[in-house]
């Protein structure tokens, strides 16, 4: 079973709950893991099951990317506000910089992460 991270600056967090409800049954089949807040609405919003690490801003992409790392991670869909600073950006590019480093994929628009998703499913068997 997939692997995947879920994360989501502030202003994205609306866009991961509809792609969380657009891909609600084939997520049930994957092991999710997101950041607290990230993970706490979709728990909240769809009823998925989703292993919440720290919130971002205090260590949740460093736990994260520490999964990378680890070979724990199949993919991850970050959706990023690219027109807002974040404060935590240091450790956004330790975890983009760790993925590169272990090949893993991650997404970062809606519709990049339709295709990880999608790419995945397809890795396992499983259909949309």
């Amino acid at each position: 079973m997939p692997r995947v991270a879920l994360i989501a600056h502030d202003d994205e967090k609306p866009e991961m709950i509809d792609l969380a409800t657009e891909y609600e049954s084939l997520l049930a089949t994957f092991d999710l893991v997101a950041t607290g807040t990230t993970g706490q609405r979709i728990a909240d919003e769809t009823g998925l099951e989703v292993e919440r690490k720290k919130s971002g801003r205090i260590g949740g992409d460093t736990q994260i990317g520490a999964e990378v790392v680890e070979d724990r991670i199949d993919g991850i869909v970050f959706l990023r506000d690219p027109l807002t600073a974040q404060p935590h950006e240091p450790d956004i590019a330790a975890l983009l910089r760790l993925c590169d480093v272990h090949d893993v994929a991650m997404a970062t628009t809606r519709s990049s992460a339709e295709y990880l998703l999608d790419g995945l499913a397809a890795e396992v068997g499983e259909t949309v």
